[in-house]
């Protein structure tokens, strides 16, 4: 059975995918739905993924989506998967459970507002939104100092106090990794405080090379892209206004 995976690699969750099949040498093919061209919309893909989101997979005639239920699939289905992305252990199974289902109703809840309102919304013809993305940068905050707070506790590198990384270290930093796009100010001032996150990250992408970094390299391009766009702004104009600045205005 050939596995597909069909994904955007704009999309956080897709990425993890990507990384996680690569790393582990499992044999797939990408398929592209570009969501920016709302091929996510079409009939045909909609017959894989009823909710129109990415990534999501076929497997043979079996379909899944949910980016944290592939993994686990895939973490379950193909041999040769390392242990330590899904171990064996119950115990720790569970623990990175909780990890997963914190994520989307937490960091998640935090990272694709505060991007799409402070960094996305020119690309696709909206104006900037600095008090949605300040209020959704509160919670971006918030999550990274529990990250570090609950789960780093102790002297590992990763998660859960592990010396090597899990699909739970997997698709919290390709999350994170998504505040690139933001301006260096607010880039910078988010993910100044937490030294722990910005080491992990590091860690990451080091534990996952050199496909890390290949999966990223799209976002790396819509950056460079964005940044180009704000240097373009009137010379007569003030500069970028930050987050924080709105922020503090809403005291």
């Amino acid at each position: 059975m050939k596995l597909k995976v069909y994904a955007d690699r704009m999309s956080q969750p897709s990425r993890t995918v990507l990384i996680f099949c690569k790393v582990n040498g499992i044999d797939f093919e990408e398929v592209k739905v570009d969501i920016s061209k709302r091929q996510n919309l079409s009939p045909e893909f909609q017959e894989i993924n009823p909710m129109k989101r990415v990534p999501a997979i076929t497997h043979g005639r079996f379909k899944l989506f949910e980016s944290h239920a592939i993994l686990i699939y895939l973490a379950s289905v193909f041999p040769g998967v390392a242990d330590h992305w899904y171990p064996n252990d119950l115990y720790k199974r569970a623990k990175i459970h909780s990890v997963l289902d914190w994520h989307h109703s937490n960091l998640r809840n935090g990272t694709v507002p505060l991007v799409q309102n402070a960094a996305l919304n020119p690309a696709l013809g909206l104006p900037l939104n600095l008090q949605a993305a300040a209020e959704a940068e509160k919670n971006v905050s918030s999550s990274l100092s529990k990250i570090e707070s609950v789960w780093f506790r102790g002297s590992g590198k990763f998660l859960l106090d592990e010396s090597q990384p899990s699909i739970a270290d997997l698709s919290l930093v390709c999350d994170i990794m998504q505040l690139e796009v933001l301006n260096e100010k607010d880039h910078s001032r988010i993910l100044g405080p937490h030294k722990k996150v910005q080491q992990w990250i590091k860690d990451t992408k080091y534990a996952t090379r050199p496909h890390f970094d290949e999966v990223h390299n799209i976002l790396f391009r819509a950056k460079a892209r964005l940044q180009q766009q704000r240097s373009r702004v009137n010379a007569n104009d003030e500069a970028e206004p930050s987050l924080k600045a709105t922020s503090q205005s809403k005291m």
